[in-house]
């Protein structure tokens, strides 16, 4: 039987049970709600402009992060509570935030701004959390999803710094966790509207029921990549499953011997968990797209989705990754290399969903590094990223694992260069005849992002920058190459 949407915003519960399945939390806040502060800039999770915060509970526990309402259907907001720049503060009592955004002026035109303040207060809301004032690196990671061509970022950056020194504006977790609780699904969510279903199980029994019962229905989790093909390729995509509020996957621990991240936990949850363990994934967690479309968006939709520039297949892959895939016949494992077979095609049976990731914790002496390569630093797509992982005993290399991504029509394995290294003394003569192996290994295409012959040479200059960083036969030192070092130094001149 369908159920109304309902979630809370502007301190208001809001039902909805005539909109359409694929309607976007944008489209029904401007057109339906008027809240016209949140804007419209690129519909695709690029520029800000119509960043929110999202409350919800997880596992009973309160959860307020940054998104982007053009990228969210109205339906998975059932159960939550969506935050405006309009519930900040008033003209009689502005917010910190407001007053330090008018005292440094960080605001011209104003059309991006109510996104940045989103933005802003996400990261004023965990000021009680982290006992000491947001650094600047870390308002810079907050804000990365925004953009704005009038005033630049410096006064805004400032104006985040003004406000956490001002007099805290408290905010009622507890009596917002009170009102979602009273609107939360016993076990299963179902909405329909114009003979299109939107399912949200909260069970991994009851989804894998209704993955058996609707095998061509669309599999969704953060709505990253499926926004785009509502909002710029208007696919007809028929009924969905939601993964989102199934409990089980969004279970990410660490077991004796590997870590366990399911399917539907945040990319920006799964790279921090991960970051204890292999701490060289730094710069890419902080380059993977922009907080808020990491903040929605799922490790487990990133590998599902297959694509061959995603940016997590790669590491995974030279790291031994395995997933798990369950159905109600049962549950599977396999390399993660092994599940795409074709573009865009994979080892998934048409009952499967994708439940696990399974990460090999780091062995002894185990080397690992990875890079991603952009047009820009931030919010770009990879023109290639590389991972290499090795263990180095005796300067030679054993247990040699290379992922590709942005060469191939799938995330690749570059055994026959692995072949090369295995084995060998860690050397410039090994060094020079795995560089050979690399540029005739893949056959990547040219388009805007890079030409073929410079996506062979990057591969080639990689796996020569891993050498230069890993072998006793080099001198160089980690912080000379790195980028976001190398950035960082630079601001501080």
């Amino acid at each position: 039987m369908s159920a109304p949407i309902r979630f809370f915003h502007a301190s208001q519960l809001h039902t909805v049970s005539d909109q359409p399945v694929t309607r976007t939390l944008l489209q029904y806040l401007r057109e339906d709600s008027h809240c016209t502060s949140v804007k419209e800039g690129c519909a695709e999770g690029d520029c800000g402009a119509c960043t929110v915060v999202v409350g919800e509970l997880r596992n009973g526990a309160l959860q307020m992060r940054s998104a982007n309402a053009c990228l969210l259907p109205l339906a998975s907001l059932h159960g939550k509570a969506v935050f405006t720049a309009d519930q900040l503060g008033s003209r009689e009592a502005p917010h910190p935030l407001q007053e330090a955004m008018v005292s440094c002026h960080g605001s011209q035109c104003g059309f991006c701004t109510p996104g940045f303040m989103m933005s802003m207060w996400s990261i004023y809301l965990q000021r009680a959390d982290r006992g000491t004032p947001a650094t600047r690196p870390e308002i810079q990671r907050a804000l990365s999803g925004n953009l704005c061509r009038c005033t630049g970022y410096r006064p805004i950056i400032d104006a985040m710094q003004v406000a956490e020194s001002m007099p805290e504006r408290s905010f009622d977790r507890q009596a917002l966790a009170t009102r979602l609780a009273g609107i939360a699904e016993e076990d299963h969510f179902h909405y329909s509207a114009q003979q299109q279903h939107w399912h949200a199980p909260r069970t991994l029994d009851t989804l894998l029921t209704l993955r058996k019962d609707m095998p061509d229905a669309t599999l969704i989790a953060g709505s990253t990549d499926i926004g785009l093909w509502i909002t710029k390729q208007f696919r007809a995509l028929g009924d969905f499953i939601s993964v989102a509020n199934v409990d089980v996957l969004h279970q990410c621990c660490r077991k004796e011997d590997e870590i366990q991240i399911g399917a539907a936990v945040s990319v920006e949850q799964a790279y921090r968990t991960c970051l204890d363990e292999y701490p060289e994934l730094a710069e890419l967690a902080d380059r993977f797209a922009s907080l808020p479309v990491r903040n929605a968006g799922t490790l487990g939709g990133n590998i599902a989705n297959g694509s061959p520039i995603g940016d997590s297949m790669p590491w995974l892959i030279a790291l031994g990754a395995r997933i798990e895939l369950a159905s109600i016949n049962g549950t599977r494992q396999i390399p993660l290399e092994a599940f795409y077979t074709g573009y865009r095609q994979k080892d998934l049976r048409p009952e499967e969903v994708v439940t696990r990731i399974l990460i090999p914790l780091r062995a002894k002496d185990r080397l690992f590094r990875v890079w991603k390569i952009s047009k820009r630093i931030d919010q770009d797509i990879s023109a290639v990223c590389i991972a290499l992982s090795a263990t180095l005993a005796d300067g030679h290399l054993h247990d040699v694992r290379i992922g590709a991504g942005g060469v191939a029509a799938i995330p690749a394995r570059a055994r026959q260069t692995e072949a090369v290294i295995e084995g060998k003394l860690w050397d410039q003569a090994t060094l020079e005849q795995a560089c050979t192996a690399i540029t005739d290994e893949f056959s990547p295409i040219s388009d805007m992002r890079a030409s073929a012959a410079y996506r062979r040479q990057l591969c080639a200059n990689l796996l020569r920058r891993f050498w230069l960083e890993t072998s006793p036969f080099s001198e160089a030192k980690d912080a000379a190459l790195s980028l976001t070092a190398y950035a960082a130094a630079g601001e501080q001149q």
